[in-house]
């Protein structure tokens, strides 16, 4: 599914930087129809091409929602905007099992297709609107996404997200699924009822990486603007710069990397008896990795504000790319050294591939956005 993903997110971009209302109505009409054929398959093989149909068409959601941001906001008001809209993304994984457990065990699995695209299909028809009013020789300006990979500022923050959202997200989810039932014997709806946490974890990210994010860069601007003359162009070149808004990732690896050391040690230590200190790690990392998630997407768009599509498409890509290798290798770390080694490997990687990077940009600073 998400190989089908990032090859819809790759065509569809074209059109999406033209209009933004016909391409999310024709999104979720398409993604439904491969829902209502994955409700029907009568073989694993004919739902692994209809997943893939509904991975292709439900791309563009994901791949132009932060234009969509920063088309209707000020940036004044940017990230807390740009959180919700990273939150919702990120609450799509714990979402989908906390809900639809209830549904697979009392009507069965085939259920939980197509409904959720059926109510966004009508609600985005009834008040949904376009976004786009940017000049045409800006919007045909915009740079191919994956031509990020040559723009620093965008694909470090880019890859330090994808790593957090790695461990704090998708192993998770993952890694619950399959440990849950087997360490404590519970059914789906048990299984889905862990995501609670990480939904509340999110939501209470989202105050730091977005509200706050918001109130830390407004005063920074203060402080600079009462310190200059008055005159326009010395005050906006005293504005903060954007790498002032990344010192708030910080505190979002290290819960991040706490999150993930409790859940991994207290799976441990409770052993086939379930208790709540797994899921208190998952609210952790969650919280963590929705702070990550808002302040460096918000970056990467202020650094390029008018392709903010492409820089949504290209944290896309690399997230899915991620999300996708991840469940392939990690069971194996998690059986060969067991739950307390991997919480190191986790820290370690959280620490090389997205603290070390974040630091990196900050100390370079407005030089690579010049380039």
């Amino acid at each position: 599914m998400e190989s089908g993903r990032k090859a819809g997110i790759g065509r569809l971009v074209g059109c999406a930087l033209k209009n933004r209302r016909p391409v999310f109505l024709v999104s979720l009409v398409c993604s439904l129809v491969g829902n209502v054929g994955c409700a029907v398959s009568p073989s694993y093989g004919t739902m692994g091409l209809c997943r893939a149909i509904t991975a292709f068409f439900i791309s563009p959601a994901s791949a132009i929602g932060s234009a969509v941001v920063a088309e209707t906001f000020f940036k004044k008001e940017r990230a807390r905007y740009m959180g919700v809209w990273t939150t919702m993304v990120t609450l799509g994984v714990p979402m989908a099992p906390f809900i639809f457990g209830f549904v697979a065990v009392r009507v069965g699995y085939r259920w939980i297709f197509s409904q959720t695209n059926g109510v966004q299909l009508l609600l985005y028809f009834l008040v949904g609107r376009e976004t786009l009013y940017l000049r045409r020789a800006a919007a045909a300006a915009s740079l191919r996404p994956l031509a990020f990979v040559a723009r620093p500022c965008v694909l470090l923050p880019a890859v330090g997200y994808a790593m957090v959202f790695l461990w704090a997200n998708i192993m998770m989810s993952v890694e619950t699924g399959q440990l849950f039932p087997e360490n404590f014997g519970l059914n789906p709806q048990q299984v889905g009822l862990q995501n609670i946490s990480i939904i509340v974890g999110s939501l209470l990210g989202e105050q730091i990486g977005g509200f706050l994010s918001d109130w830390w860069m407004w005063r920074r601007h203060a402080k600079v603007g009462s310190s200059s003359d008055g005159q326009g162009a010395d005050k906006a070149a005293r504005s903060p710069q954007p790498e002032f808004r990344l010192w708030l990732g910080y505190p979002g690896h290290l819960l991040t990397i706490c999150g993930v050391v409790v859940y991994f040690v207290q799976i441990e230590r409770a052993g086939t008896f379930w208790n709540i200190t797994p899921d208190v790690g998952m609210a952790i990392a969650a919280g963590g990795n929705q702070i990550v998630t808002t302040v460096m997407t918000t970056y990467a768009v202020d650094c390029y504000r008018e392709d903010a599509a492409g820089v949504g498409v290209f944290f896309n890509f690399v997230r899915q790319t991620w999300g996708f290798i991840g469940p392939f290798w990690f069971p194996d770390p998690i059986q060969r050294t067991g739950f307390r080694a991997s919480a190191g490997i986790a820290a370690a990687m959280i620490v090389a591939v997205s603290m070390v990077p974040t630091a990196v940009v900050q100390w370079r600073r407005s030089r690579w956005r010049q380039d």
